[in-house]
């Protein structure tokens, strides 16, 4: 057997899919080297690889992760929902009353003994939609009612929504949006929907009162600035400025592979803002190639779960793939202006630790159904 059907054999599931990831992972390496450049001559003396040598450690721990997760069926993960649930709701809980402050934001969390910090609200995110999708599946006969709806599916997305909020809302927003679509995909009453919408405004609001009483709690202070930014200053914070002249700068084309300048002075060019240094450094082309592949993803999601025979399966690729696409297209929106600035990253191609690792074992559990989808095909 050649090395090319031995590889096949291994990576099972949807190959364009696979394609994406691969694609995602060479423009991650690229971007994340040009854009630490700067970065490394600051803080490492001049050390240019050693960002890129974390970097493509925890790539390649994530492109495990995926493989791994990609092998275990994904009824697996049908079962786990409400233990993993169970954990989330918790640390979520700890990291808002005793979480690493970072960026005047608590949303680490250190474990002493191993000297290592992660994000909980990475961990919850990918907890609430299996959990969802779990819950749909489970009660799709009875989600009509009131009492089916109200305590099984939107209580728990209110927690975990309302716990994420204070420290981190456009990874709540962004979260609170997947399950309201995936909720629809799911048939749930549009009266329920509703509902949700509704006591998710009361939980802001909640917020923004608790933050006036406890401004180092909920970050009222920044969610209105930031909004003051994006309405009343036509050109954006400092952040947007750096993110729009790079874009500009890289025109059609691009300047190259490794010739971003705005690396120099955009703050968090290799996480939150590393798509603008993609359209600098390859231009109008590279800027459409990243943004059509997290569309490419999306419908091609699609396309599988209207084949999956099982609800569940369907439920969890299409909320774990509106997750990931949503996220993305948030992050970009950011960097041309059209939404506030934000600290969410692009899924699998910012630099990042359990940001990478959660959307890693998000896109192995979406390779999961696809493997089980392609297996029936084949019979």
């Amino acid at each position: 057997m050649s090395l090319g059907n031995k590889i096949a054999a291994e990576l099972r599931g949807d190959r364009t899919i696979w394609m994406i990831i691969a694609v995602m992972s060479i423009i991650s390496i690229l971007a994340v080297y040009s854009a630490t450049g700067s970065l490394a001559w600051q803080a490492r003396g001049g050390n240019t690889t050693s960002y890129l040598m974390r970097h493509a450690i925890m790539l390649a721990f994530g492109l495990f992760l995926i493989y791994v997760c990609h092998r275990i069926h994904y009824r697996r993960y049908q079962q786990m929902a409400p233990l993993l649930l169970a954990i989330s709701v918790p640390l979520l809980a700890l990291t808002l009353v005793f979480g690493m402050s970072i960026n005047e934001a608590s949303r680490w969390i250190e474990i002493p003994i191993l000297s290592f910090s992660f994000q909980p609200s990475d961990f919850a995110k990918l907890a609430l939609v299996v959990y969802v999708a779990k819950m749909l599946t489970k009660k799709q006969e009875y989600i009509t009612s009131f009492k089916e709806a109200f305590m099984p599916i939107i209580v728990p997305v209110l927690i975990v929504c309302g716990l994420i909020a204070p420290a981190n809302l456009s990874t709540a927003l962004v979260l609170f949006c997947t399950c309201i679509a995936l909720m629809f995909v799911g048939r749930v009453n549009p009266r329920f929907i509703f509902l949700l919408g509704l006591l998710g405004v009361v939980v802001f609001a909640g917020l923004i009162v608790i933050g006036k009483y406890q401004p180092d709690m909920v970050r009222v202070e920044t969610w209105a600035s930031r909004v003051d930014d994006y309405l009343n200053n036509p050109d954006g914070g400092y952040q947007v400025q750096q993110a729009k002249i790079a874009i500009a700068r890289g025109g059609v084309f691009g300047a190259g592979p490794g010739n971003s300048v705005a690396r120099n002075f955009l703050p968090y060019s290799h996480a939150d803002f590393i798509y603008a240094i993609i359209c600098e450094e390859y231009g109008l082309i590279g800027g459409v190639l990243v943004l059509g592949l997290y569309v490419m993803l999306f419908f091609r999601t699609v396309a599988l779960v209207t084949k999956s025979p099982k609800a569940f399966g369907a439920f969890l690729a299409i909320g774990l793939s509106l997750m990931l696409t949503v996220q993305a297209l948030a992050n970009i929106a950011v960097s041309v202006h059209l939404v506030p600035a934000t600290g969410l990253t692009l899924p699998m191609i910012s630099m990042g630790g359990t940001s990478l690792v959660f959307t890693s074992i998000a896109l192995g559990m979406i390779l999961s159904v696809s493997k089980f989808i392609e297996k029936l095909e084949n019979t």
